[in-house]
């Protein structure tokens, strides 16, 4: 039997202040080290040193070697992710090499660091540019030495005004994996990820968040006008009466989130990004999470870290979740709203065990997904069980436990692993083969049927 470990912001604080000079210095801008006695959010009680050592050992030579995208199209490099996750559920070393050689194979080196150069006075001009990476990541990493990972941040990505808000949205493109990046290097207390995490966003472009900035001026009309703040999951429902026709930006305008409201608001955006993603299934396909809206779930842990981070402002940790609840909505909107089928997670008949279900997700060949998904889910458990008597709180109870049976299930057998913006062609029917396997049994008998001149 697991043990899932829920960490408070007490307890994270008290860990912060046990930690004698020494063990802080060791985890630097260029070094990675976890310890046994880390504690992240949301983790397996009785990690090993040796899970620790193996763990930093393969993210340094990530750190080291690897480009954060894998090849020229912009497709991310998600080892960080992967061998965090592992960590955090208690992987053993085996296991976690075995999650570094399913993807080493085929990572982009990181480019010369002496080739190109980043500078205050250039910082503006290469952003967007993939082959600065390694420049904004040599950057990223003096100003920390210079400064600290928390005034870094404070200055390019949270002081709100016109450099650190393009740094912002670039934070949240590239279906949501800088801000992502950003949110193990926070949580696991790694300051290298949070420099590959800034690396990561200056290298995006802006384009693909961009609406973000144009619905929080929406949204002070909307509260200037007298408007007040929605719950998501009446947003959802009438996104999908509308059938996502005209954007979201009317809804965006209504997620409103003040001080006394900002805990709540986290777990209720968390209860509603397993809603959106769990129920979205297509009887009579087989169950199959959408692949990016798993994203919008996977970061959702990391907003439980952010509540929990003293030196991040309340006006902060307020936008953030606004900026995430936001996005939440586009993605759900795009290309067009699923309908959203609750009786698929209630009934889903499967019942196996946490245990049982991250022994399975350690034991998955894949790049990462599907262990942030397990662990996304264990968190929400937690962080909405205080909300569950509340209306707008449709995932509750074992409901959590069901829906991680349902993404260990769905990635198990076979592809795809997710559906796409809705492509449930590719996916197998339920009990029976997938219809292109059907196809390409029925054109093999044609096949054979002309060649032995066989009535057909």
């Amino acid at each position: 039997m697991i043990r899932f470990i829920y960490v408070s912001q007490a307890t994270q604080l008290f860990w912060r202040a046990v930690q004698t000079p020494l063990t802080r210095r060791m985890a630097t801008s260029s070094i990675i080290r976890l310890y046994a006695s880390q504690q992240p959010v949301l983790y397996i009680s009785g990690i090993s040193g040796a899970t620790a050592r193996a763990t930093s050992e393969l993210l340094q030579e990530n750190h080291d070697k690897h480009h954060v995208f894998f090849n020229n199209a912009g497709f991310h490099n998600h080892i960080a992710h992967h061998l965090l996750s592992l960590f955090a559920l208690n992987a053993t070393p085996a296991e976690l090499r075995q999650g570094w050689e399913d993807n080493i194979s085929y990572q982009r080196p990181l480019s010369p660091t002496n080739r190109l150069k980043v500078t205050d006075a250039t910082y503006r001009e290469h952003l967007g540019d993939s082959d600065y990476y390694t420049a904004y990541l040599t950057f990223f990493k003096t100003e920390i030495d210079q400064k600290s990972c928390e005034e870094v941040l404070n200055e390019y990505v949270f002081k709100a005004d016109e450099q650190a808000d393009d740094m912002l949205v670039r934070m949240f493109s590239g279906i949501l994996h800088p801000i992502i990046h950003l949110g193990f290097g926070i949580e696991f207390e790694q300051p290298a990820i949070i420099a590959e995490a800034l690396a990561q966003a200056a290298v995006h472009s802006p384009q693909e968040a961009a609406h973000l900035l144009e619905s929080e001026a929406e949204a002070r009309k909307h509260s200037a006008e007298g408007g007040s703040d929605r719950r998501i999951v009446h947003l959802l429902d009438d996104i999908f009466a509308e059938k996502g026709l005209g954007g979201t930006a009317k809804y965006a305008r209504q997620v409103h989130v003040t001080a006394n409201t900002l805990e709540e608001k986290t777990a209720e955006m968390i209860n509603a990004c397993a809603y959106f993603t769990g129920a979205a299934q297509q009887p009579p396909y087989e169950v199959k999470f959408d692949f990016f809206n798993i994203h919008a779930l996977n970061l959702s842990i990391f907003f439980s870290s952010f509540l929990h981070q003293p030196w991040l402002s309340a006006a902060t940790k307020i936008r953030l979740l606004e900026w995430k609840i936001r996005i939440d909505l586009s993605m759900y909107a795009s290309p067009r709203p699923p309908q959203l089928h609750l009786h698929e997670i209630t009934s889903y008949p499967n019942n196996a065990s946490w245990g049982n279900i991250v022994a399975r997700v350690k034991a998955y060949h894949d790049d990462g997904h599907a262990c942030k998904l397990i662990r996304a889910l264990a968190n929400g458990e937690r962080a909405c069980k205080k909300y569950e008597h509340k209306e707008e709180f449709i995932i509750k109870g074992d409901m959590w436990r069901k829906l991680a049976n349902m993404a260990i299930d769905s990635v198990e057998a076979g592809p795809p692993d997710y559906v796409r913006s809705q492509a449930w062609a590719s996916v197998p029917l339920r009990n029976r083969p997938c219809k292109r396997v059907v196809r390409m049994y029925e054109d093999a008998l044609e096949k054979v049927a002309l060649l032995w001149g066989v009535p057909h």
